[in-house]
């Protein structure tokens, strides 16, 4: 009874204390750097290029000369990463098949599907109790129907993407970071069940492998994969006109042409028209899936408007050997290098690691960046580190309900394959948060803002997964140091049992 009361009260405080600590983070930046406390330094830089504290990284942040120097390793240690194949437990190596057999598995499932529907009479084959239980315990060594295999590969999608946050050993932390960053901007929806079974494919061989290379090359990429291509309906984009496989007329889809320029590229205030739009859909027609191929891409000639069209003021083809596919690859290269593209790139990576409301001057020294380097990100990323901006104390960030989970789950070490029991615990916290893993539906991904996370409803959630999460035995002996005073005091005055969860739910922990 004492301990529940002692929770009540300590909580209690915490939508006050949080948003007081919110306020004065959009004070204007100063000539100079102030000093910051160590501690306050390795948090800012652990907290916001990682997850938190780990005794991996605290170790590595110990031997580098200084904590700036340390985040700019991170930057070459995160891109040689990228360009590795990701540690993925056996359990989960379904996200390694080919896009063949992930064509091949998805069409067989919505064959049994269908087959099972049209036969209402009989009952629908049901999951094993070894099986339900295996997914309640995110164990997928346990049985497997075929016509479950998309929801299995979803589970399986969300495993991997909270393991490789929350596990330095697993995942370099600055490549994870650029992952979360990149997928939410080219976000694809995993409840459209045409794209389900790529999503994790999608994370892997298009968001991770380009996480810190070229903007141009990571668009490009996400063009021409099947979950980009079913989410926002350019597989069935054509020229008008088409005739299709019943004798119907086909036609243009528009969809993914305005989200290229939208929310990929320009930005609403980027200087395009809806007449740039119809024309850029134009360009992209025949562009399509290809189920036999290894990249599951096609370009459809065919299906392609071969008339001339005019994108921003210029015109497609640029000569007779660019025409086809290459008309497309070229729309998106201009895209890609556009002075809009690079002002909005500069601003979403600004808010994600500096503020909600960053310096022009910032953003201006990253967008220059960006056009002098063709995008080059990991060249954005190290102008980032190096700005005033990155270290100033009043530029504050409140954690997003998935950096909330990650970070917990990192300094608890509660994700391991072995135990995956934290897993189940932040999924479920995600998705009553709002910000459930693939799953918000439209293509503007989640908002990172305080403004849209921070509640009072929002903090008591995050205090209950706290205290589930540490009732298990813990060492948070690594996040002590970077507790405040006033933190620290209010804790050690509870039962030693809840002050792990107490540790986690504390207005420090809340933000990086």
């Amino acid at each position: 009874m004492r301990a529940h009361f002692a929770r009540r009260s300590f909580l209690q405080g915490l939508p006050h204390l949080a948003l007081l600590g919110w306020c004065g983070h959009l004070s204007s930046a100063p000539a100079q750097m102030p000093p910051m406390p160590s501690t306050a330094t390795a948090w800012r830089a652990l907290s916001r290029l990682g997850y938190g504290p780990s005794p991996t990284l605290m170790a590595a942040l110990a031997s580098a000369r200084n904590t700036q120097d340390w985040a700019l390793q991170q930057i070459d240690m995160a891109r040689a990463a990228s360009q590795l194949p990701p540690t993925i437990a056996a359990d989960l190596e379904q996200l390694h098949a080919s896009l063949p057999e992930l064509f091949a598995a998805g069409q067989h499932e919505r064959e049994l599907r269908l087959k099972i529907k049209d036969q209402a009479a009989a009952p629908a084959p049901q999951m094993t109790d070894t099986g339900s239980t295996a997914l309640r315990r995110l164990d997928f060594s346990g049985p497997l129907m075929p016509e479950q295999f998309s929801l299995r590969l979803a589970q399986q999608t969300a495993t991997w993407r909270l393991s490789s946050c929350s596990q330095p050993t697993l995942e370099n932390p600055l490549l994870a970071r650029m992952t979360e960053f990149w997928f939410n901007h080219f976000n694809v929806f995993i409840g459209k069940g045409a794209v389900r079974p790529f999503v994790g494919h999608y994370l892997i061989h298009v968001i991770r492998a380009q996480a810190l290379g070229k903007f141009e090359d990571l668009l490009l990429a996400s063009a021409r994969h099947p979950a980009m291509l079913l989410y926002l309906d350019q597989a069935q984009s054509v020229a008008e006109g088409t005739p299709g496989a019943q004798g119907q007329v086909r036609g243009l889809n528009e969809n993914y042409a305005r989200e290229l320029m939208e929310l990929h590229t320009l930005g609403v205030q980027g200087g395009y028209s809806q007449t740039d739009v119809r024309e850029l859909a134009r360009v992209l027609t025949g562009w399509t899936i290809s189920p036999k191929e290894a990249t599951g891409f096609r370009f459809a000639a065919r299906m392609h408007d071969t008339a001339p069209k005019r994108v921003l003021g210029q015109i497609f083809p640029t000569s007779a050997r660019a025409a086809g596919e290459q008309e497309g690859i070229d729309a998106i290269r201009l895209l890609a290098r556009h002075p809009a593209t690079a002002r909005r790139i500069s601003l979403r990576l600004a808010q994600f690691f500096v503020a909600d409301e960053p310096s022009a001057a910032l953003q201006q020294q990253l967008s220059q960046t960006f056009l002098n380097t063709q995008g080059d990100i990991a060249a954005v990323l190290r102008t980032l580190f190096l700005s005033v901006d990155f270290w100033l104390p009043q530029n504050r960030l409140f954690k997003t309900p998935l950096d909330y989970v990650c970070s917990a789950l990192t300094v608890t070490q509660s994700a391991a394959s072995t135990d995956r029991r934290g897993l189940v615990l932040a999924m479920a916290y995600l998705a009553n948060a709002g910000q459930a893993l693939h799953g918000w539906q439209t293509p503007d991904g989640y908002k990172t803002d305080a403004a849209t996370w921070l509640a009072p409803e929002a903090l008591t959630r995050r205090a209950d997964l706290a205290m589930a999460l540490a009732q298990k035995p813990v060492d948070l002996s690594a996040l002590q140091a970077y507790l405040s005073e006033n933190t620290r005091a209010a804790i050690a005055q509870e039962p030693l049992a809840m002050r792990a969860g107490l540790a986690l739910a504390s207005p420090d922990f809340m933000y990086k």
